[in-house]
């Protein structure tokens, strides 16, 4: 993966999220998902339960701060594709939230592009979320399907999306995935 310009990032602090600060998380993500174009509408109980697996990563669990203040939270956790000669760990991309006034403005953008070079630092070699594909898009992440790879949870397949940290990383990788939920 190449590193790219975080300019949007560079005033403000990014950091692994603080056990002393769940509950507050919980409110921020209940309440950036409140108004968000693409929402279940429980994505702060799917956060919660997330840090409480036992493929939960800390070190890829973050939040942005703005002068102490939170406006943005990311969760990557472990997962795995299923193939015919076993399992392919692969990363989660799970409930990325931005604060309300923070969005339209390339933070997010930006912050989960400080997360996924982490992961690659990290040596995690690809990703996977369910999400909005014309904001993923941008992102460099495509349908799963083109990997063939397939989902066991009934989700649409065009909101499944993949993303390589690692070119080829998913070379071979034809598979099925169950996502949590």
């Amino acid at each position: 993966m190449q590193s790219a310009k975080f300019a949007l990032i560079a005033p403000f602090t990014v950091r692994q999220e603080r056990a002393s600060e769940i509950r507050e998380i919980h409110e921020f993500v209940r309440k950036a998902f409140a108004s968000a174009h693409y929402a279940e509408g429980d994505e702060q109980d799917f956060v919660y339960k997330q840090r409480n697996e036992a493929l939960y990563l800390p070190e890829l669990t973050l939040v942005l701060e703005d002068s102490g203040r939170l406006i943005a939270h990311v969760m990557l956790t472990q997962t795995a594709i299923c193939t015919a000669i076993g399992l392919n760990p692969i990363l989660l991309l799970a409930c990325v939230a931005v604060a309300t006034e923070y969005r339209n403005r390339g933070v997010g953008t930006a912050f989960i592009e400080v997360a996924l070079q982490r992961a690659f630092n990290l040596g995690h070699a690809a990703v996977i979320l369910v999400g909005d594909p014309t904001y993923y898009r941008r992102l460099g992440f495509v349908p799963s399907s083109e990997f063939g790879i397939t989902n066991k949870n009934g989700i649409e397949p065009h909101h499944v999306q993949v993303r390589e940290l690692v070119p080829g990383a998913l070379r071979g990788a034809s598979g099925s995935i169950l996502l949590p939920s």
